[in-house]
């Protein structure tokens, strides 16, 4: 994979709960296209990423979100696991950090759980995702049109959003995240 040279990629996560491979997996396949991936949470220090519901390994926090912004970043990847986006949705400078990548224009990808984090930031309605199947009552009730594949790209808002279901479609969802991230100019 290649094409993100020059582009630094938000990974958001709560203190606890990240499903870890939905993290790492991403992550690395951002490094191996060349792009910059950081580490962004609601508090300084670590994360402890899970493993389904056992807990997985620590990772160092890069950046608290209220000390940056959208405008920081070229991209924004959300990953999954049932409590991160639970503790994220609750706390309003990060739903704040996700809107600012819609009101910014920037892709953002999301994977699993990861869109509850987007309906509390007002970003689904008009919009075609997919998520874990339990996702799919909250997405449409916030306007989405809910779709079941392995990855969805919604070009029909203002900027691009990149969503799969769950760990199995890691390839498909780095493969496209890629992709559509490569689309869009790095910040200056």
């Amino acid at each position: 994979m290649t094409g993100l040279q020059g582009r630094t990629v938000a990974f958001l996560v709560a203190p606890k709960g990240a499903e870890q491979v939905e993290l790492t997996s991403p992550w690395e396949a951002v490094e191996r296209a060349g792009g910059t991936p950081r580490l962004v949470s609601t508090k300084s220090g670590t994360v402890q990423a899970f493993e389904h519901l056992d807990p997985g390994d620590t990772f160092r926090v890069d950046a608290v979100v209220a000390d940056v912004s959208a405008a920081d970043f070229d991209a924004l990847v959300l990953p999954g696991g049932v409590a991160n986006p639970d503790f994220l949705r609750m706390d309003p400078r990060a739903v704040g950090f996700v809107r600012g990548f819609f009101d910014l224009r920037k892709p953002v990808a999301v994977i699993c759980h990861g869109p509850w984090t987007l309906i509390e930031a007002d970003a689904v309605r008009g919009r075609t995702l997919t998520s874990w199947p339990s996702l799919r009552t909250d997405l449409r009730n916030a306007g989405a049109h809910w779709v079941d594949r392995e990855v969805s790209v919604c070009h029909d808002g203002p900027n691009t959003l990149v969503s799969s279901r769950k760990p199995a479609d890691l390839p498909a969802f780095e493969r496209t995240l890629v992709e559509e991230f490569a689309r869009t100019p790095a910040h200056a």
